[in-house]
């Protein structure tokens, strides 16, 4: 590793070398915009159920590419058909790239409907059973690594995405690491909710060092850490530019950013976070 080091340095190739790096993480590390910034339809989950297709326009507006979707009432794509989704975000430049989903009976029509819809990832959104054992967490793991697969087969990549729960611990062992280390990296991805991790103690830094590469989709989140809720960028207590120039380190490759509470209106507090990210200066 010292000798490649050397010879970039050497050959003048250090900055071909940081093309490697993703987009996010370059932008960070040398003062360039961040590109490409994708955003969690539960952000705006009133305004999807109340107006799909004039919310979806109006992200578009803001700079938002990238987008995740969520249940709801009106099922995963907010009473949309998956083909009509994918259409919408693809005439307005936006990537429909994974969906929030519950891990149920119905998850082969949730596999065929991620398909339709053109997603890259489907992501369970929270433990399908709540037992905060370690016993527990093995058996998830072990259905995790069958429905991810089930989701290779369909040419889908299966995820899961934390809260803060996971954190908790039975005989010192934190119970988000059973996961981790019981579930194949072949067939299960992680989707790290920044926010969730910090407000609980720990550092998404020392996961990535411990578990590099396993983390390709993150919740970009600031957290009012008093409140335990969440914040625009820059008002809680994630280092958002630290997090981003740890993207290679993670693996990430794609960031949504979420928040469920508001300064004012969800639009204004998205209009904030993508100019906070926009205006990020190394």
């Amino acid at each position: 590793m010292n000798s490649r080091r050397d010879f970039l340095k050497a050959s003048g190739a250090l900055a071909i070398g940081s093309m490697l790096l993703p987009d996010f993480a370059r932008a960070a590390k040398y003062g360039k915009a961040v590109k490409d910034v994708g955003v969690q339809l539960y952000t705006v989950r009133n305004e999807m159920l109340t107006d799909n297709i004039g919310t979806l326009k109006k992200l578009a507006s803001l700079g938002y590419k990238e987008i995740e979707s969520a249940g709801s009432e009106k099922g995963n794509y907010y009473g949309l058909k998956p083909s009509e989704i994918k259409k919408i975000t693809r005439d307005l430049g936006m990537n429909l790239r994974s969906g929030h989903v519950h891990f149920d009976d119905k998850w082969q029509q949730t596999i065929d409907d991620a398909g339709e819809a053109g997603q890259q990832y489907v992501i369970v959104s929270s433990m399908p059973t709540r037992g905060q054992t370690a016993d527990n967490y093995k058996s998830v793991a072990e259905s995790f690594n069958k429905a991810g697969e089930a989701c290779k087969k369909s040419n889908l990549l299966f995820g899961y995405h934390n809260h803060d729960f996971e954190f908790e611990k039975e005989n010192g062992k934190i119970l988000y690491d059973v996961l981790v280390e019981n579930t194949n990296p072949e067939f299960v991805n992680l989707e790290m909710d920044l926010g969730w991790v910090v407000v609980t103690g720990n550092d998404p830094l020392s996961y990535f060092a411990k578990y590099p590469g396993r983390f390709p989709l993150w919740h970009l989140k600031d957290m009012n850490m008093a409140e335990k809720h969440s914040t625009e960028f820059g008002k809680g207590g994630l280092d958002i530019k630290k997090m981003l120039q740890s993207a290679k380190k993670a693996g990430m490759k794609y960031f949504f950013v979420e928040q469920e509470e508001y300064a004012s209106t969800p639009f204004e507090s998205l209009e904030y976070n993508y100019k906070y990210l926009n205006d990020l200066k190394a």
